[in-house]
């Protein structure tokens, strides 16, 4: 391999609601004794969730695989209404890691369908955050993936219509779907703000710029993760040289040369970054190209606060005792997800 310069895409990797997430599981585990139950994979990344099974997570896709009682948290894309009803009837504690965009999402479809609209949602078939916020008004939301199928809708021109999205999608693909949309309907109804997650279009723009001066990309993340997907189709849109999606270095192939750029998934572990990185290793060093510097910060669940708050209590033996004392409540913001998992792999 003859990599002379590697750009390395900024922002990449973790987003606010995967951080969230992930640091949200890890007190779970150090709270309970294992197994901790989690409805589906906290967030799409193999080691992440291979390292939280060999902590005694289990991971599962149906509630009535958990044992009565157990603790159990549910995914950061968000669940349908009725698994998270069947999971807070089960009776051990819950914490609900949703990441707030998709609860954004989740609360406009319930209230235009309230309002009599039908909802074309733009997502991917099949996919969790998508499985979850069609479940909030199933009746009224109808799931479109490409212009063919919103041509294909069995409306009327003239019906209501709210148009709604998946939050992990490539931006190039939304809006083609939108215009598509607003053509056929008009008066179509959408957010002030598209539902597309601020860290998914960073990432895209981000990898865009370092796209016109790289002879080939890398993009770190899993098959199974949407924006991960995403990114991949912006990269081989945008890049002129060879575009390769890989879980880790051992995938980078030996072939490449010159200057690659270098960019991760949303759910995907700095940790994998410096290991992809260090794998190329670049003889003109690594240039960092930074967009933007995210700020935004999710704090953990409402549940997970409450829950800390009362261990902090009754360790102390006193009612008295303060409840922003747990780590967790005072230095969260200023601990990355990337040293969480660091750390539990130790």
């Amino acid at each position: 391999m003859a990599v002379e310069r590697v750009l390395l895409a900024a922002p990449r990797g973790f987003c606010a609601g995967v951080e969230m997430a992930i640091k949200a599981l890890a007190w779970m585990v150090r709270v309970f004794e294992p197994p901790v139950y989690c409805y589906h994979e906290i967030v799409h990344n193999q080691i992440v969730v291979d390292r939280f099974r060999r902590l005694g997570v289990v991971f599962v896709d149906d509630i009535d695989e958990v044992p009565s009682g157990a603790p159990l948290m549910l995914s950061a894309h968000g669940s349908a209404p009725e698994v998270v009803a069947a999971a807070r009837a089960n009776g051990g504690v819950v914490v609900d890691a949703v990441c707030p965009l998709v609860t954004k999402v989740h609360h406009e479809v319930k209230v235009r369908a309230g309002k009599g609209y039908t909802v074309v949602y733009v997502g991917h078939a099949g996919h969790d955050e998508a499985v979850g916020t069609m479940a909030v008004a199933p009746d009224a939301v109808r799931l479109v993936e490409t212009t063919e199928d919103v041509a294909a809708l069995d409306l009327g021109d003239d019906e209501p219509v709210a148009f709604l999205a998946q939050t992990t999608l490539s931006v190039d693909e939304w809006e083609g779907v939108r215009d598509a949309t607003h053509q056929r309907f008009p008066d179509m109804w959408m957010p002030g703000r598209s539902d597309l997650c601020f860290a998914t279009t960073n990432r895209q723009s981000a990898l865009k710029v370092i796209a016109e001066r790289a002879d080939a990309l890398i993009v770190i993340g899993s098959a199974n993760s949407s924006n991960t997907v995403a990114l991949e189709k912006v990269a081989r849109a945008e890049c002129r040289g060879p575009v390769h999606r890989v879980n880790g270095p051992d995938e980078v192939p030996d072939s490449l040369s010159g200057t690659v750029g270098v960019t991760a998934g949303a759910s995907a572990p700095e940790e994998l970054v410096r290991a992809v990185v260090d794998r190329l290793a670049p003889s003109g060093g690594v240039e960092v190209v930074t967009i933007t510097t995210e700020e935004e910060y999710f704090p953990p669940p409402r549940e997970l606060r409450d829950l800390l708050r009362a261990a902090v209590v009754a360790a102390s033996g006193s009612l008295l005792a303060p409840p922003a004392s747990a780590g967790v409540l005072t230095d969260d913001r200023a601990l990355a997800a990337s040293d969480v998992l660091d750390d539990l792999s130790r």
